[in-house]
Parts: C-alpha cells; sequence; structure tokens
C-alpha cells in the first residue's frame, strides 16, 4: 500500500462521521442497509416457514401422496375398496424414495348430541398409521389404540368438540348412511380419547380419526379391503417426479394423486409467496444501492480536493477509486451488522414466543411460523453486498474525470 493512499483512507475514516454534510447521509445509507436486510431476513423466514408449516400440515393428515381407485378420486369418502394384497405394501420397495405408506378409509356421518348436530367424515386408520404426525397438533388427551381389537376410541377437532359441547372423555353417538336407498343408517357410539388443533380449518371442521375396522364392517369388507393408501416421500420437493414413478408401478385400475394436485388451491395460493419475496428483495436491494450511491458520491463531491492533490502526487486513477470503494464497503458491512442483529433477533422472538397471530381461516395457522436458515442468511447477506459494492463501481468512475489542477482550487 502507498503513502499517500494510507493517508487518504486515515482521512477519509476519521472523518465520515464528522463532517456536518455527510454524515446525515452516510447515516441514512447505513439505516437503509440495515432496515433492507431486515425486510429480506423476515420476509424470506416467514414466506418459506408459512409454506413448510402449511405443506407440513396437510401432509400429516392426508398424506403427500394417495393412491386410490379411479372411482374414488373425486370423492373425500371410499366407495370401492383396494385390496391390502399390493406390491407396494407395505413396503414400496420399487420406489426408493417413499419413507411410508399407510392404508386408511372414509366415510361419511353426522354426530348427534341433544344439543346439536354436525356433519363429518369419518376417517378410519389401522396398526401401520403414523400417529407422530399427528401428535404435534394434539392438544388435549391421548392418541387411541388400536393394537388389541376393535374399539370405539377417536380423536376429533377442537372446532367441532367446542361446536357440539364435547370433551375428552365424552361418548356420541354417529350416523352413517348407507349408499343403498332405502336403508337405515347405521350407528356407532364413540368415545373421545383426544382433542387435536391444526389450525387447518377446512380439516378440523370436517374430519374426526377413529379405527379402520368400523368402515369395514359398515361397508361389509373384509379386514383386507381398505380405501386408500397414503403415501410419505423423503424430499417433498420432488413430489411430482415421486408420484410418477409411483404411479408407473401400480396397477392400471389405480391411480395416484400428489397433495399438490389434491389441494391445487392452497398450494397456488403459497407460490404468490415466492413472487412477494423476490419482489421484496429486489426492492430493498434498490433502495439500499441508492442510498450508497448518494452517500459514495457526496463523499466524492466533499473530498474534491483530496482526490486532486492524490493525483498529483502520482497516484492513479484506480487507488484513488479503491479508497472510497473501500469505506463505503465499511459501511456496507455496519449496516448489515445491524440489520442481521435486529433481524434475527425478531425471528428469534417470533419463533419461540409466536408474538405475532394469524387468522387460521385466511392462513391456515394459527401464529406467523419462522423458518431460519443460516444458508439463506449468509447468501442474503453476500448478494446485498456484491450487488451494492458493482453498482458502486459506476459513481466511482466520476474520480476519473476530476482534474488535478482545478480539484486543488475546488472550494
Amino acid at each position: 500500500m502507498n503513502l499517500e493512499y494510507f493517508i487518504a483512507k486515515r482521512l477519509i475514516t476519521a472523518r465520515d462521521f464528522k463532517s456536518s454534510i455527510s454524515a446525515p447521509i452516510i447515516k441514512i445509507a447505513i439505516s437503509a442497509i440495515a432496515i433492507g436486510i431486515i425486510m429480506m431476513l423476515v420476509s424470506v423466514a416467514t414466506g418459506i416457514g408459512l409454506q413448510q408449516k402449511i405443506r407440513e400440515k396437510v401432509s400429516a393428515f392426508n398424506g403427500q401422496i394417495v393412491i386410490s381407485n379411479y372411482d374414488n378420486n373425486n370423492s373425500e369418502v371410499t366407495i370401492i375398496p383396494i385390496s391390502k394384497k399390493q406390491d407396494f405394501y407395505p413396503n414400496f420397495k420399487s420406489v426408493p424414495e417413499v419413507t411410508h405408506i399407510q392404508a386408511i378409509a372414509s366415510k361419511a356421518g353426522i354426530i348427534r348430541t341433544e344439543s346439536s348436530f354436525e356433519g363429518i367424515i369419518f376417517k378410519g386408520v389401522g396398526l401401520d398409521y403414523d400417529w407422530n404426525k399427528i401428535k404435534q397438533y394434539l392438544v388435549e388427551g391421548k392418541l387411541p389404540d388400536y393394537s388389541k381389537g376393535i374399539n370405539e376410541e377417536v380423536i376429533i377437532s377442537r372446532f367441532l368438540a367446542d361446536r357440539l359441547g364435547l370433551k375428552v372423555g365424552d361418548n356420541f353417538n354417529t350416523f352413517f348412511i348407507k349408499e343403498e336407498q332405502g336403508k337405515m343408517p347405521n350407528s356407532r357410539l364413540f368415545k373421545i380419547t383426544g382433542i387435536f388443533n391444526s389450525g387447518f380449518q377446512s380439516f378440523d371442521a370436517t374430519y374426526i380419526i377413529g379405527d379402520i375396522r368400523h368402515i369395514q364392517k359398515i361397508n361389509k369388507w373384509n379386514p383386507n379391503q381398505v380405501g386408500a393408501f397414503e403415501v410419505f416421500v423423503k424430499d417433498f420437493d420432488k413430489i411430482k417426479e415421486t408420484g410418477d414413478k409411483i404411479y408407473e408401478q401400480t396397477s392400471s385400475s389405480l391411480d395416484t394423486k400428489t397433495m399438490i394436485e389434491k389441494y391445487s388451491y392452497i398450494f397456488d395460493w403459497l407460490q404468490l409467496f415466492d413472487f412477494n419475496i423476490i419482489v421484496i428483495l429486489a426492492i430493498m436491494i434498490i433502495v439500499a444501492t441508492i442510498n450508497m450511491v448518494v452517500a459514495l458520491l457526496v463523499l466524492i463531491l466533499e473530498r474534491t480536493q483530496m482526490i486532486g492533490i492524490l493525483k498529483a502526487l502520482g497516484a492513479n486513477n484506480w487507488a484513488v477509486r479503491k479508497i472510497f470503494l473501500y469505506n463505503a464497503f465499511y459501511l456496507i458491512i455496519r449496516g448489515l451488522f445491524w440489520g442481521n442483529l435486529i433481524g434475527i433477533s425478531l425471528l428469534l422472538v417470533q419463533q419461540y414466543f409466536g408474538v405475532i397471530q394469524l387468522n387460521p381461516e385466511n392462513y391456515y395457522v394459527n401464529q406467523a411460523p419462522v423458518y431460519i436458515n443460516w444458508v439463506y442468511v449468509i447468501l442474503l447477506n453476500l448478494l446485498t453486498i456484491t450487488v451494492c459494492f458493482v453498482v458502486l463501481l459506476i459513481p466511482s468512475y466520476i474520480i476519473t474525470k476530476i482534474s488535478p489542477v482545478k480539484a486543488i482550487r475546488f472550494d
């Protein structure tokens, strides 16, 4: 490093925040960088967090891929059964991306109490059902046990329990309508062992979960007949490709449907978040860059005489430009430091305390979910530094146009 570069760098660094002209501009530039990174961190963490939480809830209660008869495809209830004696059950060895497969069946019914009634869909599950995916949404009571004989234990949503005036330990009658016209409905007495709250209103208002053997008995199926198979996969991002593989490995009488296809209205809505995140990132980077350009121009104009002296001493244009770019880089780093500190702190507060609440009827979750990925944090910081630094090369070009003679006389 030559002498004039060292002296100039020290002069600028020492005077950056003392000058009555540049101090407010520099503070605004640092604040813009800080606010920009805060907004970017929050938008990415909450946007991805909401997508993952909704995806997690939908798959927990409905599976990620459903294998069913074509005749049952457009219905929430099972009409024609499927045999459990399939090559892919209970282990889907031909598609290694599959992590778990479980048999289910569903049937429409009406819960009747002394004061009210509600139409529901009874989702029957068996021993192969993965309760771990549901357990996190259990808010009261315990999960049912179907390891022994057929029993009346069910779990019901908080939404339905409140509307029907039921609680854990209560019994209630459910009437299942028969497909044959003129037939009296089947009645079953169930006991509530647990209450769940998924925050997924369309599911909470409809489903109760119980023993699949009740549906098999009502429909006069044998123990090897079920309504459909719910499949879970390793990588959700490749769910379409995995769904195609599963379709190829199943019988021609069966169809597969991913939850993205089944709940397309939800996932189409979630895709809007990707666009919103990109827009926010672009706006924040543009705002931060404009403020940094203004700050750099002010610094250059304020030190025109110094630029002229350095050039008169023999410093080339790039050496002088590096002095100002170095200080601009210092301002960017300072803004990023405070922005990351505040932004990550806000995200951690939301993650652990759930300060911001959401309406589950609109957002399918009770509170704003947060997903903190340190890779994303680092990439956002590198993106901000790179874009700002590259753009700042343009205003720094003004230095090459400054004449040493005119600059020294400049006042």
